[in-house]
């Protein structure tokens, strides 16, 4: 009997050294997942700033060399301007590269206080890197004429920025070099900044100036809409609103609503993520894009 309290100590000592601890969670969101999985062939720096370097993260395909011509591309992380990494869009960089185009994860400036940074700063690294791209298409064996923008939530917020606000450029930077990407791809994107939609509290008093609704016009670069009807952050509504604007200016704008899809859907399980591929893959052949693409 003198040994049990000794037992007892033991095991107490394990407790509080976390041994009896559940395992931890396997991570179930598809793009969580491939985050931790998959690698970037490369990085590059596109902008250099007073306090720090942005990168894009490249995703080559087999055999890539700098003579190829290569589509492009460009997706970009979401997050609410405030959050969020590269890595978490990995698997559409990944995705299309292993389908002979050339992916890109993009890095760019969040909001925050402290570094006096702002939405706008996201939306001018945006069109900076469409800029940077376009500028170096032959070292980086590229087509300058196959670059597509991507993004999911505010993410696609920025990449119908690099379309839509004009003069929301980095000081300095060459505007002679045109940042509008020649398709967009648009998932669970922030596309309407009103009360109605999502964005003015995080943007402030200037809200219009950054809401992709107000902004649609003629000319603007054949858009892919994909969209879950149950989406309470960025409401439907607003998905459905810009793709009638964009109809009626005479732009190529195709919306897909999923019946049962939340706030990205698309990236919460592999079947549904190889789904929306599937859908972006089909819409940009349509729109004359692609590794055996003859665009005009």
């Amino acid at each position: 009997m003198k040994f049990i309290p000794f037992i007892l100590l033991c095991l107490l000592l394990a407790s509080v050294n976390g041994a009896d601890k559940p395992p931890a969670k396997p991570i179930t969101d598809y793009a969580l997942r491939t985050a931790k999985e998959l690698k970037p062939t490369r990085t590059l720096v596109y902008k250099t700033l007073t306090d720090r370097k942005l990168e894009l993260r490249i995703f080559e395909p087999d055999g890539h060399k700098a003579t190829d011509q290569r589509p492009c591309f460009l997706v970009i992380h979401g997050g609410g301007w405030v959050a969020g990494t590269p890595d978490v869009v990995y698997c559409v960089a990944s995705h299309f590269a292993r389908r002979g185009w050339l992916g890109v994860s993009l890095q760019y400036r969040v909001q925050r206080a402290d570094r006096g940074t702002t939405v706008f700063d996201c939306v001018r690294d945006g069109r900076s890197a469409v800029r940077y791209l376009r500028s170096h298409a032959k070292e980086l064996g590229i087509d300058p004429g196959q670059i597509v923008a991507g993004g999911r939530s505010a993410g696609g917020h920025i990449a119908v920025g690099a379309a839509l606000f004009d003069g929301v450029d980095e000081p300095g930077e060459d505007t002679t070099i045109s940042c509008v990407p020649n398709a967009l791809a648009l998932y669970s994107a922030v596309l309407d900044t009103s009360e109605q939609g999502y964005g003015k509290d995080t943007i402030g008093e200037r809200w219009k100036e950054l809401s992709p609704l107000c902004h649609v016009r003629r000319g603007r670069p054949p858009t892919l809409v994909l969209h879950g009807i149950r989406d309470t952050t960025t409401p439907v509504a607003g998905a459905k609103a810009f793709a009638e604007e964009m109809l009626k200016a005479g732009n190529k704008c195709e919306l897909i609503l999923n019946e049962r899809g939340g706030h990205s859907y698309m990236m919460r399980t592999e079947p549904l993520f190889e789904e929306a591929m599937r859908q972006t893959r089909e819409f940009l052949a349509r729109a004359g894009l692609g590794p055996n693409a003859k665009h005009p």
